[in-house]
C-alpha cells in the first residue's frame, strides 16, 4: 500500500511538473511573438526618424517599456499593451518575460547578457507589488538615487550601463534629463559578443567597391569566405539573403541584400509584413562565396516621437502609473537608446542600453499658457446693445 501511495505521488508530481513546464513554454512563446510583432513596426518608425547607418535593439526597448507598462493602469496600460502586442493575460506576460530573460542569459559558446535595473528617488513610495514584479519577473534590482544631484545620479546610472555593456555604451543618461522632479529611471542593457562558427581569414580581407548610391562608390575593407551557408532568394522582395551562424549554432546573423542598389527602402517596407521564420524557410544550404564588408555602427536614438507615432501617447502626457506608486503623478519624460555593433573576421560585438525616465508632474492651482508656437489673433469691437461683435482685424503669427 505504501508503494502504491508513493507511486501515486510520483505520478502526480510528474504531471504537475509537466503542466508547469507547458505553462512556461506557452508564456515564453507568447512573449517572443509579442516581441517580434513590436520589432518590425518599431524598426520602420525608427528608420523614418533616423536616416543613415543604424543599429537599434527592439528587444531592449520592448523589455524596459514592458516594465513601465506593468505599472500603468487604464488607457495608459491599454496603449502599452497595444504597442507592445502584449498577451491579454498579465500573469502569462510577466512569466514570459522571466523565461525570455533567463533563456537569453543561458546562451552557451557566446557571451549574451540581458540586465535590468530601477533607479528610484527616495521620495517615491514604490509599491511593494511593483517592486516584487520587477525583481522576480524582470530580474531587476532597485537602487535609491538622489536625482536632485543630477550629475551624480547620471554618473551612477551610466556606470551601471557601462558595466553591463562591457564599456561599449557610455553616457546613456544626460544630467540635464534628471532633476528634483525625477522619480524613477528604468534601464535595460544588452551585451553580445559572438564568434563566427567559421571565421573569416584576415589575409583574404581587401578593399573592394561598395555602392553607397547609384552614383557614389567607395572602397571598404571587405572580408571573404568560401563556405556552406543557408542562402535564399526572395523574388517578392527583390532581394536575396544569407544566414551566417555564430559558434554553437544558437545565434545567427541574417543579411538581406536588395537586388537593386537603391532597393533597401522598399525591402525594409515590405519586411514589415513578412515573418522572419517564413523567410528562413525559403533558404537552403549552399556552397557559396561570400564577400562581407567589415563595419562598425553607433546610434543614439531619442525615442519619444517614435513611440508616440506608434500609439504610446498617454504615457508622455495624460499618464496613469498608479500601479508603480500611489498619488505620484508620474509621466515619461524621456526614452533614449544607445546601441553599438562591430562586425569583423572574428565575429560580432554588440550592445544596447535603453532608459525610460519617469518624472513627477505637480498640478498647479493656476492655468499655464505658453504662447510658444504659431497662433491666430483678432481685434474686435463688442456691441454694447447686443452680444454680437464686429471683427476689426484678424491674422496669425508663425514666425514672430
Amino acid at each position: 500500500m505504501r508503494i502504491l501511495i508513493g507511486s501515486f505521488w510520483l505520478v502526480a508530481l510528474a504531471l504537475i511538473t509537466m503542466s508547469e513546464a507547458e505553462k512556461n513554454v506557452e508564456a515564453l512563446r507568447s512573449v517572443v511573438e509579442s516581441a517580434n510583432q513590436f520589432s518590425s513596426p518599431f524598426f520602420q518608425t525608427v528608420v523614418k526618424h533616423n536616416p543613415g547607418n543604424l543599429i537599434t535593439s527592439p528587444l531592449s526597448v520592448g523589455v524596459v517599456l514592458a516594465m513601465a507598462g506593468f505599472g500603468a493602469r487604464g488607457n495608459t496600460k491599454a496603449q502599452f499593451r497595444n504597442v507592445l502586442h502584449l498577451p491579454t493575460s498579465d500573469s502569462l506576460a510577466v512569466s514570459g518575460y522571466q523565461s525570455l530573460i533567463d533563456d537569453l542569459n543561458s546562451i552557451k559558446d557566446n557571451k549574451l547578457t540581458v540586465a535590468n535595473k530601477i533607479f528610484v528617488a527616495a521620495s517615491l513610495n514604490l509599491k511593494p507589488s511593483y517592486k516584487n514584479l520587477t525583481e522576480v519577473y524582470f530580474r531587476s534590482a532597485s537602487q535609491l538615487v538622489n536625482f536632485a544631484q543630477n550629475k551624480e545620479a547620471a554618473n551612477i546610472i551610466n556606470s551601471w550601463v557601462e558595466q553591463n555593456t562591457n564599456n561599449l555604451i557610455k553616457e546613456l543618461i544626460n544630467a540635464e534629463m534628471l532633476s528634483d522632479t525625477t522619480r524613477l529611471v528604468l534601464v535595460n542593457a544588452i551585451y553580445f559578443k559572438g564568434q563566427w562558427k567559421e571565421k573569416f581569414d584576415p589575409t583574404l580581407t581587401s578593399d573592394m567597391p561598395f555602392h553607397t548610391s547609384k552614383v557614389e562608390v567607395k572602397n571598404v575593407p571587405t572580408m571573404y569566405r568560401q563556405v556552406t551557408y543557408k542562402y535564399g532568394r526572395l523574388p517578392d522582395l527583390k532581394a536575396e539573403f544569407v544566414v551566417i551562424p555564430y559558434k554553437g549554432d544558437e545565434l545567427n546573423m541574417i543579411i538581406i541584400l536588395p537586388n537593386e542598389i537603391d532597393g533597401l527602402s522598399n525591402v525594409e517596407k515590405k519586411l514589415q509584413n513578412k515573418n522572419l521564420t517564413n523567410i528562413l524557410r525559403l533558404g537552403h544550404e549552399e556552397e557559396m562565396e561570400l564577400w562581407l564588408p567589415k563595419f562598425k555602427v553607433e546610434s543614439m536614438l531619442e525615442l519619444n516621437d517614435v513611440l508616440k507615432e506608434m500609439g504610446l501617447t498617454d504615457a508622455f502626457t495624460n499618464a496613469d502609473f498608479s500601479d508603480i506608486a500611489d498619488g505620484a503623478n508620474l509621466y515619461i519624460s524621456d526614452v533614449i537608446q544607445k546601441a553599438y555593433i562591430e562586425v569583423n573576421e572574428e565575429g560580432s560585438e554588440a550592445a544596447a542600453a535603453t532608459g525610460v525616465v519617469l518624472t513627477y508632474y505637480s498640478y498647479p492651482s493656476w492655468t499655464l499658457m505658453k504662447i510658444n508656437r504659431p497662433f491666430y489673433y483678432a481685434i474686435y469691437k463688442s456691441q454694447a446693445e447686443n452680444r454680437d461683435i464686429v471683427m476689426l482685424f484678424s491674422g496669425h503669427v508663425k514666425n514672430p
